[in-house]
């Protein structure tokens, strides 16, 4: 099985520096859009992902409008949605600028104090892993070897995943990757994940 993560394209709260959950995304930029597109077309020329069997993507109008656009390149499939795939929730905090939430909320390192809630209502690492791996889990037990799966995201999705499925702790190695960005595990038959690519935008270059 081969579990495909996307992160979305440059969003406008990202252009803003404002911090976005559910309520306050506005969706892609234009520069994200641009992205999207370009993802699209490499996709459609390559036919790398055209074998996909489900798309899934979170409830942000960010990851939404990505999947959207590269939707006739993953087998013209429509894209499920899930808050389980949602970025990190940013609670009390959303809709702040970037300055203004590290003002109030003060500036630390979440990946050594993982069990810390940073904004009223928000999650920690170790709550926002938590709801990665059980993600993970249902989507791979709905999956037999052979499919692949594409999942439309977020960065700091993919850098839980990567702990979830590949042992590497949050904010270690890999947090963040570039927007548009594919990363790629696969499942051998032996259960283990094996981690294909990592943070290849090669169409943006």
């Amino acid at each position: 099985m081969r579990l495909v993560f996307i992160r979305h394209g440059e969003s406008q709260a990202q252009e803003n520096r404002i911090v976005s959950g559910h309520d306050t995304c506005t969706g892609l930029s234009g520069r994200g859009r641009e992205q999207a597109q370009a993802l699209r077309d490499r996709l459609l020329r390559t036919g790398e992902l055209r074998d996909a069997t489900a798309v899934y993507t979170s409830l942000m109008q960010r990851a939404v409008e990505t999947a959207e656009t590269i939707a006739p390149a993953v087998g013209g499939l429509r894209a499920s949605l899930h808050c389980h795939w949602c970025e990190q929730h940013p609670g009390e905090g959303e809709g702040l600028s970037w300055d203004e939430f590290d003002e109030r909320y003060g500036v630390f390192d979440e990946g050594a104090a993982r069990d810390v809630v940073r904004a009223p209502g928000s999650e920690s690492v170790e709550m926002f892993v938590a709801r990665i791996e059980q993600a993970v889990l249902d989507v791979t037990a709905r999956h037999q070897q052979g499919e692949t799966a594409v999942v439309v995201c977020h960065g700091g999705v993919i850098g839980c995943a990567l702990e979830v499925l590949g042992g590497v702790p949050f904010g270690t190695l890999v947090r963040y990757v570039e927007n548009t960005s594919i990363t790629e595990l696969i499942r051998a038959d032996d259960g283990r994940w094996l981690l294909a690519r990592l943070n290849d935008h090669a169409h943006l270059l």
